[in-house]
């Protein structure tokens, strides 16, 4: 049975489609024996927050409860996926198992837990005030965030508002036990401009820098890949860095 790596589309969580998938990562991953799915998930406008990550979470499950079926490996899926794809991956990989296994539906049994994630902008926080402190500017006043959490203007600074903060934040969830991670951001290092507009460092590095002091005590694998660590590379050097990242922790014999 071969390892599979579910791709999460991005669009802040207002757009985009399974069909975003890079047919150069496509290849790359089926040349090293690795299965692929892209999936879609209710989009904001329609079912906000936690809907976006329950429909993904589901999507994992409902591939488990197919593996024997589809020829995949059940104990060794990873996640990959930009910008809201991204937050989505790390969301699943650091929240405990949303399995539950005395449900009467065989799918709510299977496992969402992930091997490893590969992502790329992947923002490790989704609370604004958390965006507010580590990287500044106005990107914690992304047009995608109000919609994201179906909140209104005055509901912003509510008890309710904060508790859905807090719960959509991959890095609250970090424990021990939780799977390596990849990731990679095309935004420059630094100090976002005085002339920022909202939004803008809503893909900055510092999520990864801030995701990563909170892994490395733990010692789980966390690489953060720059724009400039690819420079005269080009996006496929990128992407083969992401397959042999999954093949390294599938286990895979046909890694290159």
């Amino acid at each position: 049975r071969q390892p599979l790596v579910v791709f999460i589309h991005g669009g802040g969580f207002r757009a985009g489609s399974k069909e975003n998938l890079s047919a150069g990562l496509l290849k790359l991953c089926r040349d090293s024996g690795i299965s692929v799915a892209a999936i879609n998930y209710r989009l904001s406008q329609h079912a906000p927050f936690p809907a976006p990550m329950l429909d993904s979470a589901r999507a994992i499950q409902f591939m488990r409860y197919k593996a024997k079926e589809w020829n995949i490996d059940p104990t060794k899926v990873a996640a990959t996926g930009g910008s809201a794809g991204a937050g989505i991956s790390l969301w699943i990989g650091f929240h405990d198992n949303l399995a539950d296994p005395k449900s009467d539906d065989p799918v709510a049994r299977q496992s969402t837990r992930l091997r490893c994630m590969a992502v790329l902008g992947a923002q490790s926080s989704y609370d604004p005030r958390f965006i507010k402190k580590i990287v500044g500017g106005r990107a914690h006043e992304h047009p995608a965030l109000m919609p994201f959490y179906g909140l209104k203007p005055d509901e912003l600074d509510s008890p309710r508002a904060y508790k859905m903060y807090e719960e959509a934040s991959a890095i609250n969830y970090v424990t021990a036990d939780d799977p390596p991670v990849f990731m990679f951001y095309n935004e420059p290092k630094g100090p976002l401009p005085p002339d920022a507009k909202p939004g803008d460092g809503i893909h900055h590095p510092n999520f990864g820098f801030v995701l990563k002091e909170k892994l490395d005590p733990l010692k789980i694998e966390c690489i953060v890949r720059l724009i400039e660590d690819y420079k005269g590379k080009g996006v496929s050097q990128l992407e083969r860095e992401m397959v042999e990242f999954f093949s390294r922790h599938f286990g895979n014999k046909k890694e290159r």
